[in-house]
């Protein structure tokens, strides 16, 4: 029952912040953080309790949803999904903080609109039944639209839009896969099924699999989102707001590679090594391309929309090597690049309420005014760069050495990707921190709920860059079981 508690706190919490709200503007947020909190809690303690190692999932709920058609309301739990899943709280309360006073307009419907996207992140991470799936997966969306649409910036309903039309069609497509995979598995086995365990046994023509895998990827690539079908992200982020450009690239964009891992991998092994030349070779596109376009911006929110596009490039190219160094070295990256990137939309959205601009021609010398926001903006900086001992460059090592046994050029190209990385984030740092005051500008320097969110954020990125282990303990079984069930499926 833990399992269902997880996502009924978030969605009960944003229903009682939405009432909350009419009666106490303060009201939402504080029930809005109790709720991350709590579920936060409940994390680290099946964390603490240890992984079950005698079966496939430590924690498991299945209920009988639509029985005619196979229908299940399974969740089921692993280290993956434990870890991501703690990523999503943590991240949930930094968002909560990072809008503590900046959300004047409609306070209660704004934080019922992050809950319930939080909620439908959780069941995404938790779902193994592809109905129950396919509903968080849509769930995510109406939420984030609205945050965008309603408490973005100037072209708000464009890029509200655009993210919607993008990540819609491309589920549809998911959708009508997901379907045919279910007749074709009745007409083999007799009965309906959407349950993954089930699907994986199903037999599949190497033409109709390889069609099959294409219309799931659809889906998972926009989200995540691969080159060249990355063009709604950098809108969507400098229109957001910061609470929905943390959870948008946070964890919104990890949930595609999440699929990717868990459904793609074992239900399509045979087209997905057909696909991976191909697939690693948009992966190295979309490292070097968004790092060149990142360095070009002159808006902040925008440099760091793109610097996501060569990250997730990093996560892409690890999941179509198809080894296990390559795997958890996915994991880490998706979980440091929430961090690491999370962090710099909070630090755009304190410097955009402090100058009331993104562009990096109005800053520079901001060091001398506020030494703790710019120490602190530096930290993630590098962080995102990849600095040895932080986080981001663990994942992106793991990532490079895992395809290097794959493919030494591919791998050699990527890894012109963290050059470049470098050189963005040095033209970052200087055009923002460094450099004299030209401007003149004075401004407050970090507040309360600014210190609060890059403490921890801090602390972890250190934790991960000087002593991963622990996180690849958790999912290396359930990255180790992913070759095994994708072998032993289609005997």
């Amino acid at each position: 029952m833990i399992l269902l508690w997880l996502i009924a706190i978030l969605i009960l919490a944003g229903v009682l912040a939405a009432v909350a709200g009419r009666f106490n503007a303060a009201a939402p947020r504080v029930i809005s953080l109790a709720a991350l909190v709590l579920d936060l809690a409940l994390c680290l303690g099946l964390w603490g309790r240890g992984l079950s190692s005698a079966s496939r999932w430590s924690e498991e709920l299945s209920w009988t949803w639509v029985p005619q058609l196979g229908i299940h309301f399974h969740l089921a739990l692993d280290g993956l999904g434990l870890v991501l899943i703690l990523l999503t709280m943590f991240l949930g309360i930094m968002a909560v903080l990072a809008s503590w006073n900046g959300i004047q307009r409609s306070p209660g419907f704004f934080h019922f609109n992050v809950m319930w996207v939080l909620a439908g992140v959780t069941g995404v991470f938790l779902a193994v039944d592809l109905f129950l799936f396919y509903f968080f997966w849509e769930l995510m969306l109406v939420p984030m639209y609205f945050l965008i649409a309603i408490w973005g910036y100037q072209r708000r309903i464009y890029a509200a839009v655009k993210f919607f039309l993008f990540t819609q069609i491309s589920s549809l497509l998911m959708l009508i896969a997901m379907i045919v995979l279910v007749i074709l598995h009745q007409r083999t086995a007799g009965f309906y099924s959407f349950d993954l365990q089930d699907l994986l046994a199903t037999p599949l023509a190497p033409d109709m699999e390889m069609l099959l895998a294409l219309g799931f990827l659809a889906a998972f690539a926009v989200k995540l989102p691969a080159f060249p079908f990355h063009t709604w992200l950098p809108d969507a982020h400098a229109e957001a707001p910061t609470a929905g450009s943390v959870i948008l690239a946070g964890l919104l964009l990890k949930t595609g590679a999440f699929g990717m891992l868990r459904f793609v991998l074992p239900l399509f092994p045979h087209a997905v090594q057909r696909l991976a030349p191909l697939m690693m070779t948009l992966a190295v596109l979309g490292i070097l391309y968004g790092a060149i376009l990142a360095f070009a911006q002159n808006d902040l929110k925008r440099m760091v929309a793109y610097t996501s596009v060569s990250h997730m490039g990093f996560v892409l190219l690890g999941i179509f090597a198809l080894n296990p160094i390559a795997l958890q070295g996915v994991v880490v990256q998706m979980v440091s690049h929430g961090i690491s990137t999370g962090a710099l939309f909070v630090l755009a959205g304190a410097l955009n309420e402090r100058l009331h601009s993104r562009e990096l021609r109005d800053m520079g010398g901001l060091w001398e005014t506020m030494p703790m926001l710019s120490g602190v903006g530096l930290f993630f900086v590098m962080a995102s760069a990849g600095m040895p001992g932080l986080g981001d460059f663990v994942g992106e090592f793991m990532v490079l050495l895992g395809t290097y046994q794959a493919t030494p050029v591919l791998s050699a190209l990527a890894a012109l990707g963290m050059i470049t990385g470098a050189c963005y984030a040095l033209r970052l740092a200087q055009k923002t921190f460094l450099g004299p005051n030209v401007h003149h500008s004075d401004f407050p320097d970090a507040r309360w709920n600014e210190r609060a969110i890059a403490v921890p954020m801090m602390v972890c990125l250190l934790w991960i860059g000087l002593y991963p282990q622990p996180l690849l303990n958790m999912i290396r079984p359930a990255i180790d079981n992913m070759p095994r069930q994708a072998v032993t499926a289609r005997r």
